[in-house]
């Protein structure tokens, strides 16, 4: 307990570490066996690790913060291990499950509207516009991801995934969303979104491939620097992110059948998989509310500090590259 404390607040400050070691506190004495070294994969997945890494895919899937970065960074933080590719592939089918949730009678108005357009030849309806938006959208991330998964079939293993380079990809997204928020006219609202639209940030959307980068972050910044307001363009986000999550989430899905899951059973498996979903549905309402009377800079701030505290471990021997 004595080296995550240090590893914690090395990382993320006294205020940040005292909230995280209360809530595990009382469950130190029955998961300390449990406890892996940080350059090791965890070999035995339990209840309590489960739903604290749900909470972290519920809560950064959909937050411009990362999901990815979060996932590897927390769980080697608290001593655990990388949870490995399988887990995080299983619980992310409860973000999937939460932004459909949420924005199920969007997705069906969308769906009505196009079908109603293209039986009256009216291509200019709003609906069929962001349908055609999200479809053209969703090919730039399918492309590439099968160009990796053909000529890079270790990626999960690569350098790519270090830690290093999570908070490098953290801090250069951090510096492009400042960018975006500095420069954004945020004029344009929903009404407002094209085909165009939907190309533009599919392409800004394949820079998640890269691990820290966040799809959420990566569109959401796009979305400023085409003049979109905030919440215009982080609800379009979502949108155009539910094809590319749930593609990603059955791709994992299939390898995980051929691979196994390593040390997780059923049980943390559900619990993961609602974690996530709960958490993965008030991060959506929470930042669309947000959004609507806020600016981006707290993300901002802390992709910054985050990626910066990293490099900052690596280089003072707390956390290992891996």
């Amino acid at each position: 307990m004595a080296l995550l404390q240090r590893r914690w607040f090395a990382l993320f400050g006294a205020g940040a570490a005292s909230t995280l070691l209360t809530t595990v506190a009382a469950h130190a004495a029955a998961t300390e066996q449990a406890i892996a070294p940080a350059t090791t994969t965890t070999t035995q997945m339990n209840v309590l690790q489960a739903l604290v890494l749900g909470l972290v895919q519920g809560l950064t899937e959909f937050l411009p913060i990362s999901s990815t970065a979060h996932l590897k960074v927390v769980p080697v933080v608290l001593g655990w291990g990388d949870p490995g590719v399988g887990f995080t592939a299983v619980i992310q089918l409860g973000s999937i499950a939460a932004v459909l949730w949420y924005f199920w009678k969007d997705l069906t108005e969308i769906t009505s509207g196009t079908l109603k357009a293209i039986s009256r030849s009216d291509y200019q309806s709003n609906d069929f516009r962001i349908a055609l938006g999200i479809g053209l959208g969703t090919l730039p991330i399918v492309f590439f991801g099968l160009l990796i998964k053909k000529f890079i079939p270790d990626f999960d293993n690569s350098p790519l995934r270090s830690l290093g380079a999570i908070a490098c990809a953290s801090i250069v997204m951090s510096l492009l969303l400042g960018l975006a928020e500095q420069l954004s006219k945020r004029k344009r609202n929903f009404d407002d979104l094209g085909v165009q639209d939907g190309i533009l940030m599919g392409l800004a959307q394949a820079m998640a491939l890269i691990p820290g980068v966040s799809r959420s972050g990566s569109t959401l910044t796009a979305g400023l620097f085409m003049g979109l307001e905030r919440g215009t363009a982080a609800r379009f986000s979502f949108l155009l992110g539910i094809p590319a999550i749930t593609l990603a989430g059955l791709v994992e899905l299939k390898d995980v059948f051929k691979e196994g899951l390593g040390g997780a059973g059923i049980l943390p498996l559900v619990v993961g998989v609602v974690s996530a979903a709960i958490f993965s549905y008030l991060a959506i309402a929470w930042l669309l509310r947000f959004l609507q009377t806020q600016s981006t800079w707290v993300f901002i701030w802390y992709r910054l500090v985050f990626g910066i505290s990293i490099l900052g471990a690596i280089g003072a021997g707390l956390l290992k590259n891996i």
